[in-house]
């Protein structure tokens, strides 16, 4: 199955209640079957240039990898991995050197750094790749489960069986471990998430998990919505309502079945009419049509008995 032409994707950044400015950047290309959010950081405008550089990196050279055979791989291709995951391992170390490099040419962005998470959805094949705390969930069944792991002191923290009120609470508690523009060397894995049609994924910045938690986030998720741009709009709104104390960046992925409203019009004919108006239709033709049958004439009672069992007789 071709996956990158059965995802249905939305969308949304928003600058939260607090802060003036929006140093997320998120990137959706169908074409590609890429697609990512990156939340920037630094002194002033630093962030949202680190954001948008890391976003438009990674676009270029995946683009360009996949139709430009001859194209250079600047870090190596590695035989162990998939053409995919080589394509979005070395568009993420690609990403941290230009960060690097922009901020050596301009002093004003020197120190300024981006997280990222991107997915590279093609054929039954989806990867991802994650540099410091924004994340990729997966919703399937009711149930939210967090796929990436976050590159943060916390989340180091505890994975080494600290207790968690200690962590929420320590002044440590949003340091990032790793992220795009602090290290020359930046060590990118790439890992595989199994999908299934119907499964949504979700990749947000912190500004949606922090105010709101996996089970706020799940609250929304479980709640109707007509389209995945509701749903996407329903995140950022509960994000905000909950004191929305960071940007907010979130996109929605639909593996292998269409948006709601699609499958609904999937359902009906080519005049509109919804399949249960068919069914009710059918239900009264059926009635009608046994009414009808009680006051045939005897003859033609016969008849349509004998062409019954003829009918009958000549069926494999």
């Amino acid at each position: 199955m071709n996956l990158s032409s059965h995802v249905v994707a939305a969308g949304l950044t928003d600058p939260g209640r607090v802060r003036e400015s929006n140093e997320d950047a998120l990137l959706i290309d169908a074409d590609a079957g890429l697609y990512a959010v990156a939340d920037g950081m630094g002194g002033h405008n630093a962030g949202e240039v680190a954001s948008r550089l890391a976003i438009e990196t990674l676009s270029e050279f995946v683009k360009t990898s996949a139709s430009d055979s001859g194209i250079t791989w600047p870090y190596g291709f590695n035989t162990t991995l998939a053409f995919e995951a080589n394509q979005l391992k070395s568009a993420v170390q690609l990403a941290n050197h230009q960060i690097r490099h922009r901020a050596t040419q301009t002093p004003a962005l020197d120190g300024m750094g981006s997280t990222i998470i991107a997915v590279l959805a093609r054929r039954d094949d989806v990867c991802f790749a994650n540099v410091g705390d924004s994340r990729l969930y997966r919703w399937r069944g009711g149930a939210l489960e967090q796929v990436s792991e976050d590159d943060s002191w916390a989340a180091s923290m505890l994975k080494a069986g600290a207790d968690p009120g200690y962590v929420r609470s320590h002044a440590m508690r949003h340091m990032l471990t790793r992220a795009l523009g602090s290290d020359q060397a930046l060590d990118v894995d790439v890992r595989h998430v199994a999908t299934e049609p119907g499964d949504l994924l979700l990749l947000c910045s912190d500004g949606l998990y922090g105010p709101l938690g996996d089970a706020g986030i799940a609250k929304v998720l479980a709640a109707p919505h007509a389209t995945l741009d509701e749903a996407a709009a329903g995140l950022i709104q509960a994000a905000n309502d909950a004191g929305g104390p960071d940007n907010v960046t979130v996109i929605l992925l639909r593996m292998g079945t269409a948006d709601g409203a699609w499958a609904r019009s999937l359902a009906a004919g080519e005049q509109g009419q919804a399949l249960s108006e068919y069914l009710v239709a059918a239900g009264v033709l059926v009635a009608v049509g046994l009414a009808a049958a009680g006051m045939l004439m005897k003859m033609f009672q016969m008849l349509v008995s004998r062409i019954a069992y003829e009918v009958q007789f000549l069926s494999p």
